[in-house]
């Protein structure tokens, strides 16, 4: 009940007729972020693509000027020399077929899976559990490489990977609302304008249609889609 009340008291402050600057957007999201925890500040997109088709899929890696707030725990699959890298550089979760041994049974203890080339034959076969998950290395992404040291470094230190929904969605994590309005702008900024630039061949049309913003329990507000100037 407390839970609703303060949704429908946040909810007054709102005009839903309304497309708010990102600015005034981003004040009113901070303002009715009054849960007791610090709350993760959201950006939805609304992107003129039919992500079903191969030429229209929008996904990728940015690493927020400001971090997110969150604590990411990285998973490496690497041997060797490699291992002892991921380990050194403040990976969470480190093995070969030890872990592959976990994942296979449910025991997942990571938000970013990174691997070597050379344990791509074993990670493949993780891919039913690993990739509705999100979790499966890609090389495209920069979670396929031999610079362990470097994929791991940029996921802790606030790298958020984005990827369309079948219906053309985007939905991610800009920062804590005990940010500074400053901080969770630029952040969006960087978010928006890494989309931009991943906009594919085959989008016809508006590609950015639609901008929300909201927190973990607040409720969203519309952004002004000419307001966000990159």
């Amino acid at each position: 009940m407390a839970k609703n009340k303060r949704l429908t008291k946040a909810s007054e402050t709102i005009d839903r007729a309304k497309n708010y600057a990102l600015l005034d957007a981003m004040k009113l999201v901070k303002t009715n972020a009054s849960a007791k925890f610090d709350e993760t500040v959201e950006i939805s997109l609304n992107l003129g693509i039919d992500p079903r088709h191969a030429d229209q899929m929008v996904r990728g890696l940015i690493s927020l000027p400001n971090g997110t707030g969150k604590t990411l725990r990285v998973g490496v699959f690497a041997r060797g020399a490699k291992a002892d890298e991921a380990l050194a550089a403040g990976a969470d979760v480190v093995g070969a077929d030890d872990l592959a041994e976990k994942v296979q049974a449910g025991e997942i203890a990571f938000d970013r899976c990174i691997a070597t080339p050379d344990m791509m034959a074993l990670v493949g076969r993780l891919g039913k559990i690993l990739g509705p998950r999100g979790l499966m290395p890609n090389p495209k992404l920069g979670t396929v490489t031999m610079d362990v040291k470097g994929a791991v470094t940029a996921a802790k230190s606030g790298q958020v990977e984005f990827r369309a929904e079948k219906a053309g969605i985007i939905h991610a994590g800009i920062g804590k609302a005990s940010f500074s309005e400053d901080h969770l702008i630029e952040n969006a900024k960087a978010l928006i304008d890494a989309i931009q630039k991943a906009k594919p061949t085959g989008a016809k049309g508006t590609y950015l249609q639609k901008v929300a913003l909201s927190s973990t329990m607040g409720p969203g507000i519309s952004v002004d889609v000419a307001s966000i100037a990159v």
